[in-house]
């Protein structure tokens, strides 16, 4: 028997298996904050409140759905306190209630608990990622957790791992009196430089042979091949189909994937930049302990975000740092690039000019993405706490796509004159204009302004048609303008001004950082489009660099600086319900009977948190449930999560567009409850209680498996590929 008792040839043991039976619960749509049908116990305790509709008489005095294995071994599962269905046990018997077990019509009561490590690097592709959690027994406290303060002066490193450009920060109360340092001195050049460029330089055996500034000033070598902007290929639409990848970006070397890129330029970057930290403070720097801090786009989903936190685990940039040290996964910490711009920005009171409880946006305008977010400062600046707003947002629309569009114009010009687009030619034609004329460009006063552009291959005829002048190409400003700059601009433009929208108070300030924020050209359409409507409109001085001191400035905190996060889609479970009159009504062909009679309504969703909803950050989400176990082997089962970015509330599966984030595999067979029953003989078989929790940091969505308040298994969720 399947599902309440129906039979089984009504669909198949992976259907079945998909299937979860949660207590009642409404979506969490506001927070924080006491609001109907929310019980807080403590920071982090959450017991889902009552559903909206009376149930039928079944299932009323505690009864819910339930479910329970059947003759073939098939996986189901019990909500707390609902009892079998008729005609499970003869004579309407009840189970006995052995040692360990919840006995049926007893509701458990949600405990707080603690996260543990994420899982090593796995991924397949294509298809659905099942993540698995294998109990293992309680864990200690991590991030999900009020930071620790015993390990004081602990050294904090970020990394700002950019489409075009990285950098490195760090810090620690007892250096340079807990102020954030960053890494100014790299290989390949004799000047500083707070960022260098995100490029690879491989030979033709697949080895690096160069990076950063070398790789980007290294000349044509037979056989290598220079790799640069990978870092869009994890970007939400590329992972989930292939030929989504923008087809202006380079191909990859032979052999290689976007992650293996990865995986390669942090290798680089960290091996380097412990040695500087360690040159730096002049003393034998512990950064094997160190908390890491990466900072990923606004707009990447968890596939992305874990599988940056996968390269950088495989890069080394955390890794145990003594015997019994099994939380090393923990110290790297994954950080949304505008909220690590927001804590920078924040304290530059001299800048935005703000006070306690007013608000401001951060646009993040990269070279990669622009990433936009709203936030509130909280209590006093002496002891900065921010709360986000509004839901993020964030597209592909950052500098590099000027550079994208230029090299395209060029190649339309000088269509005709192909000895000029060769890969040299045009490098050289792009370097030119992303170094001196991209970041200058004034806008429309620049449109009579003649742009002069050196080719490498003199003899060839002169084409005033097209510019082409005594070895020179020159472009006017207005073409420049309407091919290059203006599609790019608009976007960011209708990016802010969609981000506005979202929040139903005053912005007080607009603050611009990113390296494309120091165009002037954007910053005076922003200003131009925005100013009468915002107070503040600026960019700090050091913009480019916001994003990796915010992060290094959270870690030297060592505590929460962001008090809230909004949940950017919502998260829901696929279950089957007691039909209401609703379901009758709209989707009678769900609906059949268990055993007991009792109607039942398939494909209907279970919120576990609305889109747009306001939680504090590592706040945990959780669901008590109840598996049935014919025999000790039946030991794991499959939950299905889904999501939807729609702000609509939904009742089926078939309503709207909704997303399988992931099937994720539970094995309960290290609880002490199922071991303890699963070891007494019993035809009828047993019940194990427990508890499955969604917690949403800034850039992260966790699943943990929970026991008797304790973690027992904890995986970041992946989507569907």
């Amino acid at each position: 028997m399947t599902c309440c008792g129906e039979p089984n040839h009504k669909e198949d043991n992976a259907q079945a298996a998909q299937q979860v039976t949660p207590f009642h619960s409404q979506p969490v749509n506001q927070q924080p904050g006491p609001q109907s049908g929310l019980n807080w116990q403590g920071s982090e305790k959450f017991q889902p409140p009552a559903g909206p509709s009376p149930l039928p008489l079944a299932y009323q005095n505690g009864h819910s759905s339930w479910e329970k294995s059947s003759p073939n071994g098939q996986t189901t599962f019990y909500p707390q306190g609902s009892p079998p269905p008729a005609g499970m046990y003869p004579n309407g018997a009840m189970p006995p209630h052995t040692p360990g077990s919840p006995p049926p019509g007893t509701a458990a009561t949600p405990h707080s608990a603690y996260p543990i490590q994420s899982p090593p690097l796995a991924r397949t592709s294509p298809g659905i990622v099942p993540m698995t959690v294998t109990s293992r027994g309680p864990s200690p406290p991590t991030m999900a957790q009020p930071l620790s303060f015993a390990d004081e002066g602990k050294i904090s490193v970020s990394i700002d791992f950019g489409t075009t450009f990285s950098g490195v920060a760090y810090g620690s109360s007892r250096i340079a009196g807990g102020k954030v340092q960053q890494i100014l001195n790299w290989p390949g050049s004799f000047e500083t430089f707070r960022k260098i460029p995100t490029c690879l330089l491989y030979d033709q055996t697949g080895q690096v042979i160069a990076w950063g500034i070398e790789a980007k000033n290294a000349g044509p070598m037979p056989g290598a091949v220079k790799c640069e902007w990978f870092k869009l290929f994890l970007e939400p639409h590329a992972l989930r189909d292939s030929s989504n990848v923008d087809p202006r970006l380079p191909t990859l070397p032979p052999g290689k994937r976007a992650i293996d890129l990865i995986i390669d330029f942090l290798s680089c970057l960290w091996d380097y930049a412990k040695q500087q930290i360690t040159r730096e403070i002049g003393a034998v720097a512990d950064l094997d302990s160190a908390d890491v801090w990466l900072t990923v786009p606004a707009a990447w989903d968890a596939t992305g975000c874990q599988m940056m936190r996968d390269a950088a685990i495989a890069a080394g940039l955390v890794r145990s740092a003594r015997a019994g040290d099994h939380a090393w996964r923990e110290r790297l910490r994954i950080i949304s690039e505008p909220e690590a711009a927001a804590v920078h920005c924040a304290n530059l009171t001299d800048v935005h000019k703000l006070t306690p409880n007013q608000n401001f946006m951060i646009c993040d305008a990269g070279g990669g993405t622009v990433d936009l977010a709203v936030y509130k400062i909280i209590g006093m600046l002496s002891h900065l706490e921010i709360a986000e707003m509004c839901a993020r947002s964030g597209a592909n629309c950052g500098s590099l796509f000027l550079d994208l569009r230029f090299r395209e114009l060029m190649k339309t010009l000088l269509a005709d004159h192909p000895v000029h687009l060769d890969s040299v030619s045009l490098a050289n034609f792009m370097e030119h204009f992303s170094e001196t004329e991209k970041l200058r460009y004034m806008g429309e006063e620049d449109d009579d302004k003649m742009f002069h552009f050196t080719c490498f291959n003199v003899e060839d005829p002169d084409d005033p048609a097209v510019g082409l002048v005594n070895g020179e190409v020159t472009i006017p400003g207005n073409l420049l303008r309407r091919e290059v700059f203006d599609p790019v601009v608009s976007q960011v433009l209708e990016l802010i001004e969609a981000q506005t929208k979202k929040v139903d108070q005053r912005l007080d300030a607009l603050l611009l950082v990113g390296g494309f924020s120091g165009s002037e050209y954007l910053f005076r359409k922003v200003k131009a489009q925005f100013g009468s409507r915002i107070r503040v409109i600026a960019r700090p001085h050091d913009c480019d660099t916001a994003t990796v001191r915010g992060a290094a400035q959270y870690g030297l905190a060592r505590r929460p600086l962001v008090s809230s996060v909004v949940a950017p889609q919502s998260y829901m479970l696929k279950v089957k319900l007691p039909a209401e009159q609703e379901d009758w009504l709209k989707r009678p062909a769900y609906i059949r009977d268990n055993d007991a009679g009792v109607a039942i309504c398939e494909n209907r969703l279970q919120y576990l948190v609305a889109k747009g909803a306001i939680l504090r950050k590592g706040q945990r989400l959780k669901a008590t449930f109840c598996k049935f176990s014919q025999t000790a082997s039946d030991r794991t089962f499959v939950a299905t999560l889904y999501t939807s970015d729609t702000d609509k509330i939904m009742r089926y599966t078939d309503e709207g567009e909704i997303n399988e984030l992931c099937k994720w595999t539970i094995d309960l067979g290290a609880l002490p409850s199922f071991q303890q029953n699963a070891g007494v003989p019993n035809s009828t078989g047993f019940y194990t209680e427990f508890e499955l929790g969604l917690e949403l940091d800034s850039a992260e969505v966790r699943g943990v498996l929970i026991y008797q308040g304790q973690d027992w298994g904890r995986v970041v969720f992946d989507y569907r590929l």
